[in-house]
């Protein structure tokens, strides 16, 4: 026994009489799980891991006189630990006490924590400024897990659990198309981890920085097919730029330093897997956790001179230019418009771009494409020039390549990626508009477009006016929705979109004005809007108002993120538009001339399972309650959602 000094005692059982005779419960001391039985008119502390395969001893029982471990039945003594038959495999017991009929655990005082691999390597993460972790703790990330939980309670770490790795990842690619810096998803090994791969292949597309961090098991069952094993490292090969399975011999810091690097300058996914027995490891005596001080250089890049030229060229000889804005263009936007004053031309923006100008400013012309206005496509038809920042000219940004086209992108491989382009300046869009402009201001002799963005704007108007009169005695028509959104939704808010024919209606009827749009622009994934939106709120929730929108098939994806919502007081507004049925879905089989199949969803009363979850819920079936709902839900502090009875084929 130690001695009375070093040992601290721990109150485990309230009332002894909790614990009955011939029965054994777990309770924990400190750290440390302990298994209490009572046999025989006495009570004993045991360690509770089982020391063959760790099973948990007070989830046993005590048969014929002994304590029989539940995972693989061996005995051991109810009060000392110790197994028959001579056996040297017992249990450590503990001491303990009674008073005034409670029960007492000591235990040696716990020496000072000592940082383990895990410990550095997360210092070193939040030193590079990744201090917002979406994920699910699990039996194999334990590790990781608490030294995030060290670093949270520093202050320095904010770790969101959610209910599903999937969501995870979402929100942090949500994080990352907001501020253009990295948060982190986290999963366990196995199922916990390939859950976040559509998430991380989300980001990937749309050139948004993540960070994957997967627990693993032991290093030595790698490959032998035990429980949740599964080659993480190869499993996301494809899709992270940087894919790292961390030894005991790793340089650490190095290691989530080049993570975290990699994911900020290529604005792609990194991930990182740490096996079980690695992440609790003590950390070397010479490691320390980095910084990224002068480890990532100026992203001032001006473009070439002979394409800054020819471009300049161009400018200057034409009467009618277009700027086309894309999503990748986002954070330049100021300096974009204040060119654009010079030229007096419209500018449109890709699907991806929607809101970068606000739809009332005198040069806005909406969105091209698909999901875009007519005014945006008569612009493009007329002009004799595209200036194009930040776009891909995938087929759905709508940019046609039968104009003369100067395009400039920060990646040289964006550049005349699917078809030739006049000018292609490689260069960060800032620096390559200030060296325009100098080389431009004062000599274009273009023509003044505002008279007729006003009249294109005008004539929308007016059609989207006989739009709303639709009506059907099946639910309300999208328009009418995003129409009272136009009124309701605060100007400055943040709203993740979903996929389907809901987004499509949002593309083409919201009018945005100072909002920032998220959506899984080139993965095209359902259900990201609620998980997006926890990420914008992790970023400025405390700043500007969150909202999501999504059809009934989206929020399906994710609908227990609702009770996520509830846990951390996600002041989110959630629209969902019910018309129980993956309406797209069905207008695509029409359209390829089959027949509607298995499209119809069975959907329960989402404003009542909010409720249920702790959130407002608001139904809406009618037109004449649509603003009092929506002014509802904006109004509310806390989290909510409005459930919108429309019609599928109203959109």
């Amino acid at each position: 026994m130690t001695s009375e000094k070093e040992i601290v005692w721990h109150k485990v059982l309230s009332h002894k009489n909790k614990l009955p005779e011939g029965r054994v419960q777990t309770v924990t001391a400190g750290h440390q799980g302990i298994c209490l039985t009572h046999f025989e008119g006495k009570f004993s502390a045991l360690d509770n891991r089982c020391p063959h395969q760790g099973g948990p001893l007070g989830e046993g029982s005590i048969e014929n006189g002994l304590l029989r471990c539940p995972w693989h039945g061996w005995d051991f003594d109810p009060c000392t630990g110790l197994p028959p038959g001579g056996y040297d495999d017992g249990v450590t017991t503990f001491d303990i006490k009674e008073e005034n009929n409670a029960i007492y655990v000591g235990i040696p005082e716990e020496p000072p924590h000592e940082d383990t691999v895990s410990d550095v390597m997360i210092q070193t993460m939040v030193n590079w400024g990744v201090n917002t972790v979406f994920g699910m703790v699990g039996h194999s990330n334990l590790g990781v897990a608490d030294a995030m939980r060290r670093q949270e309670k520093e202050g320095k770490l904010r770790f969101f659990g959610i209910r599903h790795e999937g969501a995870a990842a979402f929100a942090a690619s949500g994080y990352a198309k907001l501020t253009g810096k990295p948060a982190a998803c986290f999963g366990i090994a196995g199922p916990g981890a390939t859950n976040m791969f559509t998430g991380m292949w989300d980001a990937k597309v749309d050139r948004a920085p993540l960070l994957a961090l997967s627990g693993q098991v032991n290093t030595q069952v790698v490959g032998t097919g035990a429980f949740q094993e599964v080659d993480l490292t190869k499993a996301f090969d494809s899709v992270a730029e940087f894919n790292h399975a961390v030894s005991q011999n790793s340089n650490h810091s190095e290691l989530m330093s080049l993570a975290v690097k990699t994911a900020l300058i290529k604005r792609d996914v990194s991930h990182l897997t740490f096996p079980d027995e690695v992440a609790f490891g003590k950390k070397p005596n010479r490691a320390k956790p980095q910084t990224p001080e002068n480890r990532i250089t100026s992203f001032d890049i001006s473009p070439p001179k002979n394409m800054v030229n020819k471009a300049s060229k161009m400018i200057l000889s034409a009467k009618r230019p277009v700027i086309i804005v894309g999503y990748g263009a986002r954070f330049n936007m100021t300096d974009i418009i204040e060119y654009v004053k010079t030229l007096n031309c419209p500018v449109i923006t890709t699907f991806k771009g929607k809101g970068l100008i606000a739809d009332n400013h005198e040069l806005g012309c909406g969105v091209l494409g698909r999901s875009g206005t007519p005014i945006a496509s008569w612009f493009m038809n007329e002009s004799d020039l595209l200036i194009v920042f930040g776009a891909s000219f995938s087929n759905h940004t709508g940019i046609t390549p039968k104009k003369p086209i100067i395009q400039v992108d920060f990646d040289p491989m964006a550049l005349s990626k699917f078809h030739k382009v006049d000018a292609s300046l490689w260069g960060e869009i800032s620096e390559t508009l200030h060296i325009l402009a100098k080389k431009t201001k004062g000599k274009t002799n273009t023509i003044n477009q505002k008279p007729e963005i006003q009249e294109r704007w005008k004539l929308w108007k007016a059609e989207k006016q006989s739009r709303l009169e639709d009506s059907s005695n099946k639910g309300l028509s999208s328009i009418a929705v995003f129409e009272t959104m136009n009124k309701i939704t605060p100007s400055n808010a943040v709203i993740a979109v979903d996929v389907g024919n809901n987004t499509y209606s949002f593309g083409r009827y919201f009018e945005p004005k100072n909002q920032s749009i998220l959506m899984s622009g080139y993965l095209g994934s359902i259900g990201f809007a609620l998980p997006a939106a926890m990420g914008a709120w992790a970023a400025q929730g405390h700043e500007r108002p969150v909202w999501s929108i999504s059809g009934d098939g989206g929020l399906g994806q994710y609908l227990a993120e609702i009770s996520t919502l509830v846990k951390y007081d996600m002041n989110i507004k959630h629209i969902v538009l019910n018309n129980s049925e993956l309406g797209k879905i069905s207008k695509e089989q029409r359209a390829a001339e089959l027949d509607v199949w298995q499209t119809s969803l069975h959907n329960p009363s989402f404003a009542a399972y909010a409720e249920n979850c702790g959130a407002l819920g608001i139904r809406v079936e009618k037109l004449e309650d649509l603003t009092k709902g929506m002014e509802k839900l904006r109004d509310h502090n806390g989290p909510a959602l409005l459930e919108i009875i429309t019609d599928v084929n109203l959109i």
